[in-house]
């Protein structure tokens, strides 16, 4: 009855239109009504406890640095860089869209940013070289959701804190499943588009490959430094964030000088409302998160999924498919707030590493991005090629169903994730 309660009174709001911030705090009241605890200063009280978190002053940082990246011409750098490389082989313009989603996740941590950098940048280039419109919207839109898996990732941090996991395991438990993710993304491209007719662009000479690295070189050296400083203890997820924040900037506005203090303002806004729309998102989700544990919510899931408790994997790949069902119908930050303090206790109980879950959690959630109708990328890259939804859906299929093979794969074979944690903990 109280697991009832909580999503009745979460999803009717929700479906009349009430902003999930909302929704989420009447949730919480509805579930200490239900109690017989009702008091409004506790609801407050939740509220400031949940944004008062030092972890989760890494988000504003990395949105900050997502926003000067774009700016500042450090990501148009890192795809002329990859253009230099692959651009000239078959399908070349689809590799450099999956290696500058690689490079550009490591900048920002957010598909959204990654989206619309990809969008703006390579979308006409590959319409004008030939390729199909909906497919390569498809692709964009699909490299996209590598951002939120390959460290830093704004997910990670807001699983790390509602769930009280390491944020540094999380940050390098997700780069080698990222990495799968783009290889399984090439495979399917190259199957995809062997059959399109279109121009090649030249093959670029050494020199100039060399003047594009070197051009690059800034941009690169920050997925370096924040992987080598979370490895080595220099410098915690959150200061990271400060880290990849102050570079960014001194990058965009002293070395390649494309960020005048003109436009500093503008950066500064567009980055804090991102920011205070993710933060009073966690603020309100702090209270149905403590009602979730006063109501012993998960305690009912668990008699409900107590015939898969003694079975890892059906048990993970039942809550894959709930979350990939989730996934359709709500963005990827209210769904980490809601599911993360009713799923953990779970997968503790059933004696799942919280680190190996929170990558298939974080995985799951990225590629809910590109599901219908809700998919934020989607209409990223609606926005930016004016493609129908439909015809972008049409599209984005094939890499969908690679991207959900990775994420099963990862299910059956856990040792791709936890083997590599094991590596970089030493």
């Amino acid at each position: 009855m109280t697991l009832t309660i909580f999503l009745g009174a979460l999803l009717a709001p929700m479906a009349l239109g009430v902003p999930i911030a909302f929704a989420l705090i009447l949730s919480g009241v509805a579930l200490m009504m239900y109690m017989g605890i009702f008091d409004a200063q506790i609801v407050a009280q939740n509220v400031m406890n949940g944004a008062d978190s030092f972890p989760l002053m890494a988000v504003p940082f990395f949105l900050l640095a997502g926003e000067v990246m774009n700016t500042g011409g450090l990501s148009r750098r890192i795809v002329n860089l990859a253009m230099a490389l692959v651009g000239h082989v078959r399908g070349g313009l689809g590799f450099v869209a999956i290696f500058a989603a690689c490079v550009l996740s490591s900048l920002s941590g957010s598909a959204v940013a990654d989206a619309a950098a990809l969008g703006a940048l390579l979308y006409p280039m590959m319409l004008k070289s030939g390729h199909d419109p909906a497919r390569t919207g498809g692709l964009l839109a699909s490299a996209s959701v590598i951002g939120p898996i390959i460290p830093p990732s704004i997910g990670f941090i807001l699983y790390g804190v509602v769930g009280g996991v390491s944020i540094t395991k999380l940050f390098l438990a997700g780069i080698v499943p990222g990495l799968l993710i783009a290889l399984a993304l090439c495979v399917t491209w190259l199957l995809v588009a062997r059959k399109e007719q279109f121009a090649l662009p030249p093959r670029q000479s050494g020199a100039v490959r060399l003047k594009a690295f070197v051009d690059a070189i800034w941009a690169l050296m920050l997925p370096v430094i924040i992987v080598f400083g979370l490895k080595f203890g220099v410098f915690t997820p959150t200061e990271a964030g400060v880290v990849a924040a102050v570079y960014s900037l001194f990058v965009a506005m002293v070395v390649y000088r494309e960020l005048p203090p003109s436009r500093l303002f503008h950066v500064f806004v567009a980055a804090a409302k991102i920011s205070s729309i993710v933060m009073f998102l966690v603020a309100c989700a702090a209270v149905s998160a403590w009602l979730i544990t006063v109501a012993d919510v998960p305690g009912d899931l668990v008699a409900l999924l107590e015939p898969l408790m003694d079975n890892q994997t059906l048990l993970l790949i039942a809550i894959m498919v709930l979350i990939v069902l989730v996934g359709t119908a709500m963005d990827m930050t209210p769904t980490i707030l809601i599911m993360t303090p009713v799923l953990m206790p779970v997968i503790k109980q059933a004696g799942i590493d919280p680190v190996y879950f929170g990558v298939l959690f974080i995985i799951n959630n990225s590629i809910g991005l590109i599901t219908p109708p809700v998919g934020t990328v989607l209409n990223v890259i609606c926005g930016v090629s004016k493609l129908s939804m439909e015809d972008l859906m049409k599209g984005v299929m094939p890499f969908l169903i690679a991207e959900l093979i990775v994420l099963f794969l990862l299910v059956l074979f856990p040792q791709l994730v936890t083997a590599p944690v094991a590596w970089f903990g030493h």
